[in-house]
């Protein structure tokens, strides 16, 4: 049987595995699949720096070719696994090979919601967010003066909708929930979000769904409202989420839910496949969750590279995420997951905050808007097991470091 160590997907997750692998000196053969046809790279930058210009791709690899060939890691570009056979251990790819393995990781992602055809999805000028094409697609459309309509109200339209507005376009979005960031953030981060965004000019539209997008010669040039009304436009920015890319696993018959079903270790229902990154759900606390993080795609496949080397250690999730708006960062630690109360604590400088959420009782979670002292406070008290006195927290003149003392 191979012992051939078979890596599914081109990002974060997939090139942590096989570096955290070499780092344990683990000397079996490694192969990596992407469909990419560039290394693993930096995914956050693409939508901010690379995207404005100021960044240029070669800062975004994880690792120049050379890495790959130094490390015995055979990087297959280009080509994409098309099925699974779990029993022989052998994976086809889309080109025709067939790669034997004794170990295979699934690292496969996820992929952007696409707004379906009925609607308008398919025509040219409507855009999605995920990868480097995705980016090099939609630079050249962001020009100044030009109307973008952003679909979708979360962290992916907010972000897009920043970098729209300093390229100097007019943009317009609409979210169909009655505020922005309605599954993922507090009321008082969505009016903190909300009001930086107005100042910039971007005119917000809540409670406002898309009826359809209107076609001129097959380009995107107006969209139908839910409220009756029709705007002009030149492009549209969809972010109305992402899905697991659990296709192929699916077909192979592991289990599946939202996301590919994984223990602690990364191992799925074959105990000679693991799966690790975006495309997993996992266990967190007392249920499971699915964590779309550059966090948890390299911790989970550090863990899961301990397993697959004989070491396991179960993997204990420490989310904590972030998101550049113009001059405002936005770092959170923690899950607010069926948060029931939050506290606002205002920061030390102009336009800084902190919005902290309990559930029973208990402290979860912590966004920080540019309060990073507020944000390593909270991260700490999660990482330690503390919960915060409610009388320091609530007292804005109080140092955050009494909460750890």
């Amino acid at each position: 049987m191979s012992d051939n160590i078979v890596i599914i997907g081109g990002g974060q997750a997939a090139f942590s595995l096989a570096a955290k692998l070499r780092a344990l000196k683990d000397a079996r053969p490694i192969t990596l699949v992407s469909a990419e046809a560039v290394p693993p790279y930096q995914r956050p930058p693409l939508s901010k720096k690379y995207l404005l210009g100021e960044m240029d791709f070669s800062r975004l690899l994880l690792r120049p070719q050379a890495w790959y060939d130094e490390n015995g890691v055979d990087l297959r570009l280009a080509t994409f696994a098309e099925e699974i056979d779990c029993a022989a251990r052998i994976v086809r790819l889309q080109d025709g090979t067939r790669l034997s393995y004794g170990t295979l990781v699934l690292a496969t992602g996820a992929a952007p919601r696409n707004l379906p055809a009925a609607l308008g999805g398919d025509l040219s000028g409507v855009h999605v967010m995920r990868d480097k094409r995705d980016a090099d697609h939609l630079s050249g459309e962001l020009q100044a003066g030009r109307r973008v309509l952003i679909i979708g109200g979360g962290y992916i339209g907010l972000e897009a909708a920043a970098v729209a507005r300093h390229k100097g376009l007019d943009v317009t979005l609409i979210e169909m929930a009655d505020r922005i960031l309605k599954r993922v953030a507090s009321a008082q981060t969505a009016d903190i979000l909300r009001g930086v965004h107005q100042a910039h000019g971007v005119s917000i539209r809540e409670s406002m769904g898309l009826v359809r997008l209107i076609g001129r010669d097959g380009h995107v040039c107006g969209a139908e409202l839910s409220d009756g009304s029709t705007i002009e436009i030149d492009l549209v920015i969809v972010g109305i989420g992402v899905v697991a890319n659990d296709q192929l696993a699916k077909a192979a018959g592991l289990e599946v839910a939202n996301g590919v079903s994984v223990d602690a270790f990364g191992r799925t229902s074959d105990s000679a496949i693991y799966a690790v990154g975006d495309c997993t759900e996992l266990p967190y606390g007392e249920g499971r969750v699915r964590l779309e993080s550059v966090q948890n795609a390299v911790d989970q496949a550090e863990s899961a590279a301990l397993a697959i080397f004989g070491t396991p250690v179960p993997y204990q999730p420490k989310p904590w995420f972030w998101s550049d708006q113009y001059d405002v960062k936005l770092q959170i630690a923690g899950l607010n997951q069926g948060y029931d109360e939050t506290l606002v604590r205002p920061g030390a400088r102009e336009g800084s905050a902190s919005i902290w959420y309990f559930r029973a009782g208990r402290f979860i979670a912590v966004d920080a808007v540019n309060d990073a002292k507020a944000y390593v406070t909270g991260k700490k008290l999660l990482e330690l097991g503390i919960q915060p006195e409610r009388a320091i927290l609530a007292d804005a003149a109080a140092d955050l470091k009494l909460l750890l003392a």
